[in-house]
């Protein structure tokens, strides 16, 4: 393909990127919404992300196993941009189904919140088949070389949904009124405010993707593209990933069968359900050790897992798309909690409601899109000199879109909170101009960044609290392909199997928010983000380690 191609290629490829970003930081307004409308607890609410992102692992673990029975590559049979095109069809139902599903649910209404999960699982399934063929599709859209800045440009555009994404939402469900706490929830009570809206925005989206799949089809400057490399099987990688499907379902079935009547349980039955969340957890964080250490011993039957710099890779990918989405989902609980009957949430703020929480939720997932636009600056190839004032500039820039876009919407930070967070974006800035595109180092500095924010917000309170814990956008940012290029480097004829891998620990958003948000429920929203500081904790870990095994092997990255 020649250059102009490519770009016109990658601009219509972007388009999907945009999708997922708007619908997953929709979650943090919805999942608000769904708490106060169903009257359900913070573990139950944030099963929208559990069934949200474990359909990413589902939709991943199923292609892999299909694969491996036929001994043939799916995807690669149908080639990307079928893949993509099947995927958006696929979201287009569970779109439409979210119509049927809360048809006629009134507030209180618990088991409709389930169905509303099975819409939200099927539109998340399309979204993996998406996520497994446009990421390499946007690699190979080019010199692989430059593949990372390619996925930065389009997580920029992600992130742009990401931005406008719970703005429309609380739009869609509120409208532009601010209601109070307590308007609110007596505006649900007598169904003044409903589900209709809800479906409202679903069928729209269902549209969209459908239009989506269209343009994908009857583009002639997409190509197909397939992969070259031939299908490695792995059968102990695909009986150890069976396994832990196992242990999850089972961890997660059990504690929805103790919710059953009442929303809150014993304090005994609590803690046995924090105790069993955390098995799941930890059955994920031993799976990945027994892989590494089993390949070490014998590779035959492990295919890509045989790498320990993938084996590392996957679990950083689960602990990084969990505390990118965990900190975001739980931020809405964290600023309307009023703790003590006094007004104040657990930062000393006042306490916000439902319709109120999108303009943070906005900033947060904004600090993604800051990070991702500074990422892909490498993609236009500019000057050294030129690339130093970008790396001011283009922050800044995209700080100014997310405050239009909100000022569009009726919501204006004030002078203080936009000065909090320019400064958050300063010390960002800093980070990149010390890392020098080196993605070891900007693992180490980032990861060291957010731990230090979240420690910041864990101690402090008002509003130094709240933009430490709102800067994890900010820091997370540049890491997906950071994690994603080290994990496959030297990976030769199995980095297609490598990157189906990875694609499945976008389980990390299924199973973090949830112990978070028991842990919520157990102790308190503000205490709950420790698991955020030790998720970056794991993630300063593996830039350490990973630049050994790397160099132990003489992989260049």
């Amino acid at each position: 393909m020649s250059n102009q191609n490519n770009k016109s290629a990658l601009a219509t490829l972007v388009t999907v990127f945009f999708f997922w970003g708007f619908i997953a930081a929709s979650n943090g307004v919805f999942i608000p919404f769904c708490k106060t409308y169903f009257n359900i607890d913070q573990f139950q609410s944030q099963l929208v992300d559990f069934a949200f992102y474990g359909a990413y692992y589902i939709g991943a673990l199923l292609l892999f196993i299909i694969s491996g029975s036929i001994k043939k590559d799916i995807m690669n049979s149908w080639g990307y941009k079928n893949g993509i095109i099947y995927g958006l069809l696929l979201s287009a139902i569970g779109a439409f189904v979210m119509y049927p599903a809360t048809a006629g649910a009134e507030q209180g209404q618990t088991n409709v919140f389930y169905l509303v999960l099975i819409a939200y699982f099927i539109v998340a399934l399309g979204f993996s088949l998406q996520q497994t063929a446009a990421n390499p599709f946007a690699i190979a859209l080019g010199d692989p070389k430059t593949g990372s800045h390619r996925l930065n440009l389009a997580g920029g555009i992600n992130s742009f949904g990401t931005t406008i994404g719970p703005i429309v939402v609380s739009l869609v469900i509120f409208g532009a009124a601010s209601w109070s706490t307590d308007e609110l929830a007596q505006m649900i009570s007598n169904n003044e405010i409903t589900l209709v809206t809800v479906q409202t925005l679903y069928l729209g989206v269902g549209a969209l993707f459908l239009i989506a799949a269209a343009l994908f089809y009857f583009s002639k400057k997409l190509p197909a593209l397939k992969s070259e490399t031939i299908f490695e099987p792995a059968n102990k990688a695909r009986n150890l990933l069976i396994l832990l499907t196992i242990v999850i379902v089972g961890c997660f079935g059990y504690i929805f069968s103790t919710y059953s009547g009442d929303i809150t349980g014993s304090e005994a039955l609590e803690n046995r359900r924090l105790i069993i969340l955390f098995i799941a957890l930890f059955a994920v964080v031993i799976a990945v050790f027994i892989a590494n250490s089993s390949a070490n011993k014998n590779v035959v039957g492990w295919g890509a897992m045989k790498y320990p710099q993938l084996v590392l890779g996957m679990l950083a990918i689960f602990v990084y798309v969990g505390v990118e989405v965990t900190i975001g989902s739980n931020l809405g609980e964290l600023l309307k909690q009023d703790i003590d009957g006094t007004g104040s949430n657990s930062l000393g703020l006042p306490v916000l409601n439902d319709s109120q929480l999108g303009i943070y939720i906005s900033m947060y997932w904004g600090g993604l899109m800051i990070g991702r636009w500074v990422g892909a600056i490498t993609v236009f190839n500019p000057t050294e000199g030129l690339k130093k004032v970008l790396l001011v500039i283009v922050p800044y820039i995209a700080f100014g879109v997310i405050l239009t876009v909100n000022y569009i919407a009726g919501n204006e930070f004030s002078t203080k909170e936009i000065l909090f967070f320019a400064i958050c974006i300063a010390v960002q800035i800093a980070g990149f101009f010390i890392a020098k595109d080196n993605p070891v180092q900007t693992l180490k500095i980032f990861s060291l960044l957010g731990i230090i924010a979240m420690l910041i917000g864990l101690f402090a309170t008002g509003k130094v609290a709240l933009f430490a814990f709102l800067s994890g956008g900010l820091f997370c940012s540049i890491m997906w392909p950071c994690i994603f290029t080290l994990s496959i480097a030297g990976l030769g004829k199995y980095t297609s199997q490598g990157s189906a891998f990875l694609i499945m620990m976008i389980l990390g958003g299924a199973i973090i928010p949830p112990v978070q948000g028991k842990l919520a429920d157990v102790f308190s929203i503000q205490s709950s983000y420790w698991i955020a500081v030790a998720c970056f904790i794991y993630l300063l870990f593996y830039a350490f380690r990973t630049k050994t095994v790397l160099d132990k092997q003489s992989v260049e990255y």
